[in-house]
């Protein structure tokens, strides 16, 4: 094994998390790039794609739980977003989802205040297309930041 230390962010990478510290928790981020084995961040960026993979699912389910009325299974998506996304720092997504969780189980976006389910189900509505928005986002920037690593 050779002595050379684990890979941190570089200057760059440093840069390019000063223009997306709302979108991306940098020190959840950085965590998931230590674990990486070398510099082409082929592990962290098998879980960054699972995760690009897990949410268009999950996306899916919530259109079809919405159609639904399905609160009890737009909470239950929106509480398994949530920890996909703080896991790998997406702070904008888990913000959201944690949002529709609260919704989902007909309370306010604190999670303390009771509201209807026709409430609930008009909020989960223009929520579902800001976290999408949200996911994109964060795609995007996830994407650039490891293509911009394999074609320097």
């Amino acid at each position: 094994m050779s002595s050379t230390p684990s890979p941190t962010p570089s200057d760059e990478e440093r840069e390019l998390s000063t223009n997306s510290s709302d979108l991306i928790d940098h020190e959840t981020f950085d965590q998931l790039l230590e674990m990486d084995d070398d510099d082409e961040h082929d592990f962290s960026k098998s879980i960054v794609w699972n995760y690009f993979e897990q949410a268009e699912t999950t996306f899916g389910s919530m259109d079809k739980a919405l159609e639904d009325k399905d609160l009890e299974e737009l909470s239950k998506l929106g509480h398994f977003l949530k920890g996909s996304s703080a896991a790998i720092g997406l702070t904008k997504v888990k913000a959201s989802c944690e949002k529709m969780q609260h919704f989902g189980n007909k309370k306010d976006e604190t999670g303390t205040n009771d509201i209807t389910e026709n409430d609930a189900l008009k909020k989960i509505s223009s929520l579902l297309e800001k976290v999408k928005d949200e996911y994109k986002e964060a795609e995007t920037y996830l994407k650039n930041f490891y293509n911009e690593r394999e074609n320097p």
